[in-house]
Parts: structure tokens; C-alpha cells; sequence
């Protein structure tokens, strides 16, 4: 009975090794990770917060969250001036009034520290007024550009935006050619028409002079 019992004991103890080397094997093989750091976090929320001003002021076509999203001490960061928040958001509705089928793709986000940076293409159409006074064209316009978000305790305070402004309204006037040809066709039609009216008017001030 005790070597019954002696055997059992020992086949249960090389089991349980067994069970202890495997589960150890299996640590070992599973990559440490290490918790979020405070500042990777920190990070995290930042990148959120910018990719807000895409996702729901544009996309989604919600102007009225920017006040969630931007302080309202907010500066626009220009080559020559500084825009306001009431300024930055006039530009977006006016963005979103001409083009409404308006879609920001994100391509890259770089964050580091307070330091938000977006790379990102513009895709619309331009079918109504509310784009640099310009009439709609009917022109589908895609540039690229970047934007640099400065975010503090979850507030957008500064940013830093270029693209080529050029090529937007390169792509824009080629469709406007006719616009054009059209409105000097017109005035010509009325300076001709005003030059009739004037000469006819002449013609009939003038008296006969009476022979003898």
C-alpha cells in the first residue's frame, strides 16, 4: 500500500514539473509588454483631439463641436498674419458651404509632446458659392497638404497649416474659362448695345439747319 501510494506521489510530482516547465516555456516565448507610459498616453489624447477637427468639423460636417475642440485664446498661424477662432471656423464653413461632398483622408500623424502633425488630402467638389468669392465651377478638387496642431490639456491653442494654394486654384479656374468668355461676350454685347443707344440719341438731338 505504501509503494502504491509512493507511486502515485511521484508520477503526481512529475506531472506537476512538467505542467511548471511548459507554463514557463510559454512565459518566455510571449514579448514583455511594458504599460503605457504617461506620456505615450498623453500623446495619445493629443492626436485625438486633432484628428477631431477632420473627422467631425468636416466629415461629418459639425462646425458646432469646434468649441469642444479649440481654445478659445486659438491662433491660426499664417506667412504674414494671425487668424482668430471665429476667423479659422468662417474659412471652414465656408469650405464646407462650397464643397458638399467634402472629404478630409488622414495619410500620416507624427505626434511628439504637446505637437500634432497631420498629413492629410482634401477630395471635393466645388458646386456652390463660398470658396475665395469664386462661383461654383463644378470642379473636383484634390490637393494635399500638412497641419500642425499645438494641443494643451486637451484645448487646440496654435496651428500651423500650408498647402499649395496654387494648384487649388489652378484646378478651380480651368473650369472658369468659360465663365469668362462669357462675361466679356456680355460686356461687349452691352457696350455695343449702350454705343447704339448713345449714337441714336445724337442723331436725333441734332436739328437741321435751315438752307436760305
Amino acid at each position: 500500500m505504501r509503494l502504491k501510494s509512493a507511486l502515485v506521489t511521484s508520477i503526481l510530482s512529475l506531472l506537476a514539473s512538467a505542467s511548471l516547465v511548459s507554463a514557463q516555456s510559454t512565459a518566455a516565448a510571449k514579448p514583455a509588454t511594458a504599460p503605457p507610459t504617461a506620456a505615450q498616453s498623453l500623446e495619445d489624447r493629443n492626436r485625438a483631439v486633432a484628428l477631431r477637427v477632420f473627422e467631425e468639423i468636416l466629415n461629418q460636417r459639425r462646425p458646432e463641436v469646434a468649441a469642444e475642440i479649440y481654445s478659445p485664446n486659438f491662433r491660426n498661424h499664417g506667412l504674414h498674419s494671425n487668424a482668430s477662432l471665429e476667423v479659422d471656423q468662417g474659412w471652414a464653413r465656408g469650405e464646407l458651404q462650397a464643397f458638399p461632398d467634402l472629404h478630409i483622408t488622414v495619410v500620416k500623424t507624427v505626434v511628439e509632446n504637446d505637437l500634432v502633425t497631420i498629413l492629410w488630402i482634401f477630395r471635393g467638389t466645388h458646386a456652390r458659392f463660398g470658396y475665395g468669392g469664386l462661383p461654383p465651377t463644378g470642379t473636383h478638387l484634390e490637393l494635399r497638404g500638412f497641419t500642425i496642431f499645438r494641443v494643451v490639456d486637451g484645448r487646440i491653442v496654435e496651428e500651423w497649416s500650408t498647402f499649395n494654394l496654387w494648384s487649388a486654384f489652378s484646378q478651380v479656374l480651368q473650369h472658369l474659362r468659360w465663365w469668362t468668355t462669357a462675361a466679356v461676350c456680355l460686356f461687349l454685347l452691352a457696350w455695343l448695345y449702350i454705343g447704339h443707344l448713345v449714337f441714336k440719341w445724337f442723331g436725333r438731338s441734332r436739328k437741321p439747319v435751315p438752307v436760305g
